[in-house]
C-alpha cells in the first residue's frame, strides 16, 4: 500500500516536474510540501511524535518510488527522513523529541547532516570544527562542506570536536543546530553534475552559540551517533540507486521496442534483451538485499554489514544500469530530450556521499574478518 501510494504521487506529481527541477536547479518546495501532507516525511517516526509510524522497509520502497522520477526530490527526502530526523529519534531526549521531531514529520521543519569538512571526508573522524564550553551552553566554529539541503533545511545535525586535546572519534560530540542561530551561515550552492535542485554547499559556523539542551546524545558520543546515522542513510541511498536504474531501464524498454533498424524493432534483438535482462536481474538483487538490511535495522539486529553491501551493490548496478539505458537509445541518449542522461547524471553520486564505495568494501571486510 504504501510502494502504491507513493507511485501513485511519483506519477503524478513528481514525473511532470522532474525535467524542469534538473534544467532550473530550483529546490522543489512544492513537492516536498505535497510529500509532507500525505505523511511521507515522518514515515519512520513514531505516531507519538506525529509521525507514519512505519519501517525502514517502509522508506527503502518510498525512497526507490521517488527516485525512479527525480533522484534530486528523493535525495532531499531520504537524507530529512534518515541522517537529518533519526539521530534526533534515536539518540535524543524525551524533550528534544517532543520539541523537534512532530514538526520535521510534518514538514514544517526539514533536516540536514553536517559531517563532512573540507579537509575530513572518508576519514570523518578527523573533522576539525569545535564546540567549546560557553555558560550554559556551546560556541562552535567551523566549516561543514558537500552537505545536502543547505540553507532549505532548518534543522542540522552538526558533528564538533568538544575534546580539542583528544584526536579521532572520542572527542567528537553531536548538537542540533537551528536555522536562524546567529553566526550560522551559508556558501554558495554548488554547481553539480547531477541531482539539480537539490542544493548542496557549505555550512559555516561563526561562534555560532548552541544552548545545552540542544546537546544530542552524550559528550564524546557523536561519532557513534553519526555511524548509526550513516548505516540506515546507506539503506535510502541503496534504495535512491535502485529507482534511478529502475527509471532508466523502464524507459530503454520503452525505447528499444520502439525503436526499429534493419526492419525489426531492436528489442528483437539478443544483444539487446541480454543487456535488458542483465540490468533488471540486478535491480531486483539490489531490491532484496536493501529490503535483507531495512529489514534486519527493524529488528533491532546488527546491520552495518548488510547497509554497506546494499550501498555498494546497487550504487555501482546503478551506474551500470543507467550507463546502458544511454547506449540502448544511442545518440538520443546522449541528449536532454530524453532522460535517460538526467538518471545516469544523478546515479553517480550514489557512488559517493554516505561513504564512497570505497570505504563500503572497508566497512564489509573489517566486519567479515573480525574476531
Amino acid at each position: 500500500m504504501i510502494r502504491d501510494a507513493v507511485r501513485e504521487f511519483a506519477a503524478s506529481e513528481v514525473a511532470p516536474r522532474a525535467e524542469e527541477i534538473d534544467r532550473s536547479d530550483e529546490f522543489p518546495r512544492d513537492l516536498v510540501e505535497k510529500a509532507a501532507e500525505l505523511d511521507f516525511l515522518g514515515i519512520v517516526i513514531p505516531e507519538t511524535y506525529g509521525g507514519a509510524g512505519l519501517d525502514h522497509v517502509c522508506f527503502a520502497l518510498f525512497v526507490e518510488e521517488i527516485a525512479a522520477r527525480s533522484g534530486s526530490l528523493a535525495v532531499i527526502l531520504d537524507v530529512h527522513t534518515s541522517v537529518g530526523s533519526e539521530p534526533i529519534l534515536f539518540a535524543g531526549t524525551e524533550e528534544q523529541k517532543r520539541r523537534f521531531l512532530p514538526d520535521m514529520a510534518a514538514g514544517r521543519k526539514l533536516g540536514a547532516f553536517a559531517l563532512t569538512e573540507p579537509d575530513s571526508g572518508s576519514d570523518a573522524a578527523s573533522l576539525k570544527t569545535s564546540a567549546v564550553r560557553d555558560g550554559n551552553g556551546w560556541r562552535l566554529n567551523g566549516t561543514k562542506t558537500f552537505i545536502t539541503n543547505m540553507g532549505v533545511a532548518d534543522l542540522y545535525i552538526v558533528l564538533a570536536r568538544t575534546n580539542q586535546e583528544q584526536r579521532g572519534a572520542r572527542g567528537v560530540t553531536a548538537f542540533i543546530v537551528e536555522n536562524g542561530a546567529d553566526g550560522l551561515e551559508f556558501g554558495r550552492p554548488m554547481e553539480k553534475m547531477g541531482l539539480h535542485g537539490s542544493p548542496t554547499g557549505e555550512v559555516i559556523l561563526h561562534d555560532v552559540f548552541v544552548p545545552a539542551e540542544n546537546l544530542l546524545g552524550d559528550e564524546g558520543g557523536g561519532f557513534k551517533i553519526a555511524m548509526r546515522a550513516l548505516d540506515s542513510g546507506r539503506i535510502g541511498i541503496s534504495a535512491q540507486a535502485i529507482g534511478l536504474a529502475r527509471g532508466a531501464m523502464e524507459v530503454a524498454s520503452g525505447y528499444v521496442k520502439e525503436r526499429r533498424q534493419f526492419g525489426k524493432a531492436i528489442a528483437e534483438q539478443q544483444a539487446i534483451q541480454f543487456m535488458i535482462a542483465d540490468r533488471f536481474t540486478e535491480i531486483e538483487a539490489a531490491r532484496i538485499m536493501t529490503l535483507r538490511a531495512a529489514a534486519e535495522c527493524d529488528r533491532g539486529q546488527a546491520f552495518t554489514r548488510l547497509a554497506s553491501m546494499a550501498k555498494l551493490f546497487s550504487t555501482d548496478m546503478a551506474m551500470r544500469a543507467t550507463v546502458d539505458a544511454v547506449q540502448l537509445l544511442g545518440g538520443y541518449g546522449y541528449i536532454k530530450e530524453f532522460p535517460v542522461e538526467r538518471y545516469f547524471r544523478d546515479a553517480k553520486a550514489t557512488q559517493i556521499y554516505e561513504g564512497t564505495n570505497q570505504i563500503q568494501r572497508i566497512v564489509i571486510a573489517r566486519d567479515l574478518l573480525a574476531g
